[in-house]
């Protein structure tokens, strides 16, 4: 861990945005739904770029790709997942400290509903816009955030009822 880094020392309030947790990545809805369901990414430990990350991390972070996109897929119907590892805004401050993170930006070819509300993806087919400006509102983010961890939690939600049931 790094005490200067943002990503190793998560506040209380930030660590409530994690979506799903595994032994070595964290995941968690993007501040920024500038396209809708996009998630990052985050190594827990320190890690400046993807060439050092070990077998192991290798592993995991291919099976939590499995999952996220299985989860945008069903939960959103995404027609495809974009991801991008970006570092490039560490290299702003005059001392840069990356940190290992992926974005994946989900894409739609039809509009998509939450709550009521349309959301269209115009870019489809075509690079994400780095400029977009968030579309969900505040209501709609919490019950994507729900939806989402829903998803990704499920599988050791079954474990823990089947333990029950074996246990008794």
């Amino acid at each position: 861990m790094a005490k200067d880094c943002c990503w190793c020392n998560f506040t209380d309030a930030e660590k409530q945005n994690i979506l799903y947790e595994s032994v070595y990545w964290y995941v968690f809805l993007a501040d920024k739904q500038d396209y809708l369901g996009r998630c990052v990414v985050v190594l827990k430990r320190h890690c400046a770029n993807l060439s050092t990350i070990d077998l192991s991390e290798w592993i995991e972070l291919k099976e939590i790709i499995a999952k996220i996109e299985d989860c945008l897929e069903n939960v959103l119907e995404a027609d495809l997942c974009n991801w991008s590892c970006l570092m490039n805004d560490f290299y702003k401050s005059t001392t840069p400290n990356p940190h290992l993170h992926l974005h994946v930006r989900p894409r739609y070819n039809k509009p998509i509903i939450i709550n009521g509300n349309s959301y269209v993806d115009m870019e489809f087919g075509h690079h994400y816009n780095p400029k977009k400006e968030t579309l969900l509102s505040d209501n709609d983010r919490k019950i994507l955030f729900e939806k989402i961890k829903n998803f990704l939690n499920l599988e050791k939600k079954l474990f823990c009822i089947i333990l029950l049931v074996l246990i008794k």
